[in-house]
Order: C-alpha cells, then sequence, then structure tokens
C-alpha cells in the first residue's frame, strides 16, 4: 500500500528540486465571518491557497486547503474564460483523475476514479442532478472534488462531484463587462456581467449569455442562452441574504457520434453524422430561484442556511448507430425519444463554530439538509416503417439516407417522489502545530414511491401491480488524520464513504427485482501529500483505492440492462498549479487509473474485466507566461491513453495527445483581446464513448477569437 506513496514522493521531489524556497508564514487567525458567500465580507489571508482562493465553498468549513485530507481541484472564472473552456467537459479534461463521457449528445457525463455519473454535480453545494449540460457563464470558479464523501453532499459522488460556485452581486463597486467570441466553425458567444452598487447595504448583479453553437460534425447545430440575476442585502455586520434567479434554455442537435469496426472507431468517417438532421434533437427549460441567509451568531459560531426551487422540462429524440458490418458494409440503425419533468425543493442548514478546549482547536461542522424531488418520465422507442421494428440494418452510404421512422406507444411511463432528509457533523481536531485530525458522521434517509403507469395497467398478475418504493437510512463516516512538518506541507491519510440508492442516480432504475437490493456502497482509501511551495504555487500527489459493492453497469450484450457488479480502482494523482515566477503561470497534472470489476467468474475462473471509459494514464500541462504589460503566450497538451468504450473490452480508443494555444493582448486598460488555437497539430482522435458504437470525435484544428471590454 505504501510503495506508490514512495514512487509519489519521489515524483514530487524531482518536479520541485529547481523550484522557488519555501516561504514560511504565520498562520492569521480565521475569522468565521469568512463563511459568509459574498465576497463583500472580507476574508482574512489564510495560508494554504493559491491564487487568493484559501478554501472551497463545497467544504463548508473556512478550511485551508493544505489542511484537506482529500483531493481537490480548483478552476477559477479566469482560467475558464483565458483557455477558451465552454463546458463542464472542457474543465475535466484538464483534471487528472477524470475523464469525460459522451452523455448520448445531450447531457454532461463525467467518469471520476473509475466512477461513471451524471448526477454528481452540484451548484453552490446543492444538488444539480438533471441530465443537462451546465453553461459557465456565471461562475466564480468550479470545484472538483475527488473520493467518496457522503458526509458533505450526501449520496452518491462514489468517485468524486463537481461543485459551480456561482457570482453574486456586490456591494463594493459598480462595473459592466461585455465578452464576445467567434469561432472557426461559425459559432459564436455573447456575454455580459453588470453589477450594480445601490448603497452600503444592497447590490443587483445579472449574467447573461448567448450561443450559436456549431463544430465539425454534419448536421449539427443549436444555440442557448441564459440569465442569472442577484441581490444582495446586508441587513448588518452580522447577517447577510442574497437572492438567486436563474432561467436557462438549450435548443441544440443530438449527435452520439460514430460506430466501431474491427475494435476500433470507424475510420474515415469523423465528420459523417449518424443520426437524422431533423429528429435528433434536445431542449431543455430550467428554472432555479435560491435564498442564502448567512448569519454570525457570535465571535465563534456562524450559521447559514439555503432554500432552492427548481423546476427542470427536458426532451430529447434520437437516431443512433447500433452497429456497424463492415464486411457487408451495413450499419443498424435504433432509436428512442426521452421526456423528463423534475421538480426539487432542497433546504440545506449548516453551523460552523471555531473553538478550543484546552489546548485543542476544534472547527465543528453541524448540518441539516432536507429534499424532495418529483420526476415524471416517458419513453417511446422508435419504430421504423420497413423493418416495423425498433432496429433497422441499411446499406451504408454518404450522405446517409435515414429511413422513414416513427414512435411507438410508451414504453416507459413513471413518476417518482423522492424525499431525503439528513443530518451531519464533523470536527476538525488541532491537537497541535503538527497533528489535526478530521472526523465526522452523516446520517441519511432516501424514502422513494414510483408509480409504474405500464405496469398499473397490465395488472398485477405478474407480482408487479406498479407501485413500488423502498426506503434506505445508510450512515456515512469520514476519517482523516494529518501530519505538518510545517505550516506549507501535510501528509494525510482519509477514509471516506458513500452510497447510491438502489433506483440510481436519475430514480429510473427501481424495479420489482432490484425494490429489495442494498444501496451501492462505495469506499475511498487515500493517502497524499500536499505543498505549498511558494504563496503562489502549490503541490499535491495522492494515492488512492475506491471500491464499489453492488454497483450497477450497462450490459454489453445489451444496453438497455444492467449488471450487478463491484468494482475496485486504485491509482495515484498529480498536480502542479500557482506560478513559477511572476511571469509563468503552470497547470499540471498526471494521473494513472487502475480500474476493474471484480468478482466475475467465467467457467469456475476469475474473469475480471477493465471498465470502460477509463484512461489508465492522463497528464495535462497548460502554462501561461506574460511577456509585458500588453502581451501574453498560452500553450497546452492534452495525454490520454488508450481506453475501453465498454466493458465489453472489444472496442479500444486510441491513446492521444493533442496541443492546444493561446495569444492575450491587452488593447487598453478597458479591452483585451484573446486568440485560441485547439488542435493546433491536427491530431485525429477519439475524447469519449457512450458504448462501442457511440464514440465522440475529436475537433480538427480550430480557432476563436474573443474581446473583452469591461467599464
Amino acid at each position: 500500500m505504501f510503495k506508490p506513496l514512495v514512487i509519489s514522493s519521489a515524483v514530487s521531489f524531482a518536479l520541485l528540486v529547481n523550484s522557488q524556497a519555501v516561504i514560511a508564514n504565520t498562520t492569521s487567525a480565521i475569522n468565521t465571518a469568512t463563511l459568509a458567500a459574498s465576497a463583500d465580507i472580507e476574508r482574512v489571508t489564510v495560508r494554504g491557497a493559491y491564487f487568493g482562493q484559501e478554501y472551497a465553498d463545497g467544504l463548508k468549513t473556512p478550511t485551508v486547503l493544505v489542511n484537506v485530507p482529500q483531493s481537490l481541484t480548483m478552476v477559477s472564472a479566469e482560467q475558464i474564460h483565458e483557455q477558451g473552456f465552454d463546458s463542464i467537459a472542457d474543465i475535466l479534461q484538464y483534471t487528472p483523475g477524470a475523464s469525460v463521457g459522451q452523455g448520448e449528445g445531450h447531457r454532461d457525463q463525467m467518469t471520476i476514479r473509475g466512477q461513471n455519473t451524471t448526477a454528481d454535480f452540484f451548484i453552490d453545494g446543492l444538488r444539480d442532478d438533471v441530465q443537462y449540460y451546465r453553461p459557465l457563464y456565471n461562475l466564480e470558479r468550479v470545484e472538483i472534488m475527488r473520493g467518496a464523501n457522503a458526509l458533505l453532499f450526501g449520496r452518491g459522488g462514489g468517485g468524486g462531484i463537481v461543485n459551480r460556485v456561482t457570482k453574486t452581486a456586490s456591494t463594493q463597486s459598480t462595473f459592466t463587462t461585455l465578452d464576445g467570441a467567434l469561432d472557426t466553425f461559425g459559432g459564436y458567444q455573447l456575454s455580459f456581467d453588470h453589477n450594480q452598487h445601490i448603497d452600503t447595504d444592497q447590490a443587483f448583479r445579472v449574467n447573461g449569455f448567448y450561443e450559436q453553437l456549431n463544430n465539425h460534425r454534419e448536421n449539427y447545430d443549436g444555440e442557448r442562452f441564459a440569465i442569472n440575476p442577484t441581490f444582495t442585502q446586508h441587513f448588518d455586520s452580522a447577517t447577510q441574504l442574497v437572492l438567486s434567479y436563474e432561467y436557462v434554455d438549450d435548443d441544440r442537435a443530438v449527435d452520439r457520434g460514430i460506430p466501431s469496426a474491427n475494435g476500433a472507431p470507424l475510420s474515415g468517417q469523423n465528420d459523417t453524422f449518424f443520426g437524422s438532421a431533423q429528429l435528433n434533437g434536445s431542449t431543455i427549460q430550467a428554472h432555479v430561484l435560491r435564498a442564502k441567509l448567512d448569519h454570525q451568531l457570535s465571535e465563534n459560531w456562524s450559521v447559514n442556511g439555503t432554500l432552492q426551487y427548481s423546476d427542470y422540462d427536458k426532451f430529447y429524440r434520437n437516431i443512433y448507430a447500433a452497429a456497424f458490418d463492415q464486411a457487408a458494409n451495413t450499419l443498424t440503425l435504433d432509436g428512442y425519444q426521452d421526456a423528463t419533468e423534475r421538480q426539487n425543493i432542497i433546504a440545506q442548514f449548516n453551523a460552523v463554530g471555531q473553538f478550543d478546549t484546552a489546548s485543542v482547536e476544534h472547527t465543528v461542522l453541524v448540518g441539516a439538509e432536507y429534499g424532495q424531488q418529483h420526476s415524471s418520465n416517458n419513453r417511446k422507442d422508435s419504430l421504423f416503417v420497413d423493418s416495423n421494428d425498433d432496429q433497422i440494418t441499411i446499406d451504408f452510404g454518404h450522405p446517409l439516407l435515414i429511413p422513414e421512422v416513427g414512435f411507438t406507444d410508451f414504453v416507459r411511463d413513471s413518476a417518482s417522489d423522492v424525499t431525503f432528509s439528513s443530518i451531519f457533523i464533523q470536527d476538525e481536531i488541532k491537537l497541535s502545530s503538527a497533528f489535526i485530525l478530521v472526523a465526522g458522521l452523516r446520517y441519511d434517509r432516501f424514502d422513494i414511491d414510483v408509480e409504474d403507469q405500464i405496469e398499473i395497467a397490465n395488472g398485477s398478475d405478474d407480482q408487479n401491480n406498479g407501485l413500488l418504493g423502498r426506503i434506505d437510512t445508510e450512515v456515512s463516516p469520514r476519517l482523516g488524520a494529518i501530519y505538518k512538518p510545517n505550516e506549507d506541507v501535510s501528509f494525510y491519510l482519509s477514509l471516506s464513504r458513500s452510497f447510491l440508492p438502489r433506483s440510481g442516480d436519475q430514480f429510473l432504475n427501481l424495479s420489482l427485482s432490484t425494490q429489495a437490493l442494498a444501496p451501492e456502497e462505495f469506499e475511498n482509501r487515500e493517502i497524499g501529500m500536499k505543498w505549498n511551495i511558494t504563496n503562489k504555487l502549490s503541490f499535491t500527489s495522492a494515492y488512492f483505492d475506491v471500491r464499489r459493492e453492488n454497483g450497477t453497469a450497462s450490459d454489453p450484450s445489451n444496453p438497455e440492462k444492467s449488471l450487478i457488479i463491484g468494482t475496485k480502482t486504485t491509482g495515484y494523482e498529480l498536480q502542479l498549479v500557482g506560478y513559477i515566477n511572476d511571469a509563468w503561470q503552470i497547470n499540471a497534472g498526471y494521473s494513472h487509473l487502475d480500474a476493474n470489476e471484480t468478482g466475475r467468474v467465467v467457467n469456475s475462473n476469475i474473469d475480471n474485466r477493465t471498465l470502460g471509459q477509463v484512461p489508465d494514464t492522463m497528464f495535462t500541462l497548460w502554462n501561461r507566461y506574460q511577456l509585458n504589460e500588453q502581451w501574453a503566450f498560452g500553450l497546452g497538451m492534452i495525454y490520454q491513453a488508450e481506453q475501453y468504450t465498454s466493458l465489453n473490452n472489444t472496442v479500444e480508443l486510441p491513446d492521444f495527445t493533442r496541443v492546444d494555444a493561446a495569444v492575450y493582448y491587452r488593447l487598453s486598460d478597458t479591452t483585451k483581446l484573446q486568440f485560441n488555437v485547439e488542435n493546433i497539430f491536427d491530431e485525429s482522435y477519439f475524447p469519449a464513448a457512450h458504448n462501442d458504437n457511440n464514440i465522440s470525435t475529436g475537433q480538427p484544428p480550430n480557432a476563436r477569437f474573443g474581446v473583452s471590454y469591461q467599464f
């Protein structure tokens, strides 16, 4: 177990021997007013940070990053803008230990430490689990926290979570920022950010954007827009209220990529759209309202409470490749349409206390969460006229001619009501300047009731009357031990657990057989090191072991069904982030993962397979160099090793190296220009897949020109 740590430490030393000397600095006392969400409340500078960010909002406590027994990555709004990131997938490609999924062309999907998910997304610490593409226009930063940790976030998050932190109105000043960008595919984006200082106690802010979508693929287009007004009210020096509303509208083509042939992506068809230009499409309209109140109870205690209501209306329809026979030059098509409506009400309360007992310092987190989620979902299969079936095999040609197709009656028509509640407590115990313990427990109750209208109509002769339900109660621990030889270096051990109810992350997996099964369980064991080389440069390394029991995976022989499996992922991550010197900024990450199923027996022999969509090696590097006051340059690369497209282990995506670059020019104090180029060496690559015959193709060389104006 300790050998990878030795390797990790050796690599750490090799990377850092030529770095700047460690700058010792005394830790400032932490004022618990830092718990407030707004930048208006002054935050005492704390060591353990880089880029001026002392701690992650998702941690719920003002814990300096060097004291967190967990791997995490912080991506600022500045980095999002300068690298031209347009999606969560763009961010994850530059995050160690994480890889992107195709998401069937209509949603964010990711794999962190071997755990694939469509629902482990949060916004300002609250669950954001509907399947859609999340925009980045209104963010302060994105926090990627790796390792199972139900204590802070509840169910799910077996490999980690992504938390988006949104902008709020500031009473400090009035400003407006306008941004525009145009790419060589013909897509463009416009956005604005206006903050209005009303008085010393009130402020209003509104962010908005519009984007016209386009890329290298045939028949691909779309548009999306969103608006997010926020209001801040200081009632007094100890109490603050933040109100927020967001509306998101996304309408785009659904593109599920290309099929495979002979165990690899079909060659020569990177631009071909294997779907219907008329039928393939996805729409979502989302409304999210939030109110958060922060209050300083005393010198040692502060509390905050958040109430969020959200309403989502999602629809998508797709025709896609189900198989390709290269010898016969035939293509098998399949398809369906799916509609989901969901309403969420979530209330969250946190109390944080910082106090001493004798010579021991405590940072105590006590919290509770309650939520109700109502979902309705229905699905219709495709029905091809010529085959009178949901699939059809046709001669392949270009352009692709889609046969006449309609859709069946409902093959799924269900509604679910979920009620969840939890209480949790955690104590960060500073025994001395060198030793810190973190211990906590969370109790969750998850209650789901499902009405399956098709089963109700069929009667109960098959022992299923269509009324299903299950209640799960789980206790999730978190334990961590930190040793700090000095203020800037920490070594840690961590054990954390999480669970996922049998209904799955989208509440669609509950059936007569699965309602009797226990939840999936995740356990993360981690050992790591963090080093603040300077107050602007940090290095982290971690070795981990993630085990999943009672897990589910798509059946390779029938993707509409699931298998019950166990999995084990071991690996290590390295990340160097910050400023090498005043001019040179760097973000480098490396991860190695060994992810396999466990307990599979074939013909009386153990025959475990490698998990799909988990590259064993990933390396990313981004450099930004400030040449002078006007000019700056960026250069980066992504290396991703080969990966299987599914648990079937018969189709493999080849490894690839993509190189990106950027040029920045400050025209004046108010105007900045930037020029981003992606894939400058024209690498042909396949970044992600959904299964063996839905494979995403990487974009050829493309450029994006942007301008930003602030006044």
